[in-house]
């Protein structure tokens, strides 16, 4: 009889976990979602993904970026990861007060944040003639942003060791004339 009790504590306490699947949106990856494009259109979806390339803030509130979730977020070739194809990402339309504290999106040596968005994707959106993009309406950091090393080019020092010995033998051995 007691265990009815804790499976509403449970059932509470997953809603909590995930908000956006609380309202009835659906978690997809963006390539689920860029397959079944116009059957998700203007549905309420789920991504999780690094925020890449650049905010764009826009004087009518809203702000624009893209969202990658192919494999280089969660391993970057920097830290490792090995070229797997090209990257896969959607464009995200969010208020700017949802982005203002974030830091800043990933490029070359900057990892971007990684978040979970919630929002309604916009299929061939008629009022941005013809864009697809997600309308974010709740979005959560699941990892901060931060700086990638890019370690010493073992190459370039290997060579230039090399070359600067090769000059050295040249001076130490050369004739006078």
């Amino acid at each position: 009889m007691r265990r009815w009790p804790m499976l509403g504590v449970f059932g509470v306490a997953l809603l909590g976990l995930a908000p956006g699947m609380a309202r009835g949106a659906v978690g997809l990856t963006v390539s689920e979602l860029l397959e079944s494009s116009s059957e998700l259109a203007g549905k309420e979806v789920t991504l999780e993904g690094e925020l890449i390339g650049d905010f764009g803030f826009r004087g009518d509130g809203w702000m624009w970026t893209q969202l990658n979730d192919d494999s280089y977020v969660s391993t970057p070739i920097r830290e490792g990861g090995v070229p797997v194809g090209g990257n896969t990402g959607v464009g995200i339309r969010m208020p700017i007060s949802l982005g203002v504290d974030l830091d800043p999106p990933g490029r070359y040596l900057t990892r971007g944040p990684i978040v979970r968005v919630t929002g309604i994707w916009k299929y061939h959106d008629e009022e941005r003639q013809g864009e697809s993009y997600l309308e974010v309406e709740s979005l959560a950091v699941i990892e901060p942003g931060r700086q990638l090393d890019e370690g010493p080019n073992w190459f370039v020092i290997v060579l230039g060791v090399s070359l600067v010995g090769v000059a050295a033998v040249f001076w130490v051995t050369r004739i006078d004339e």
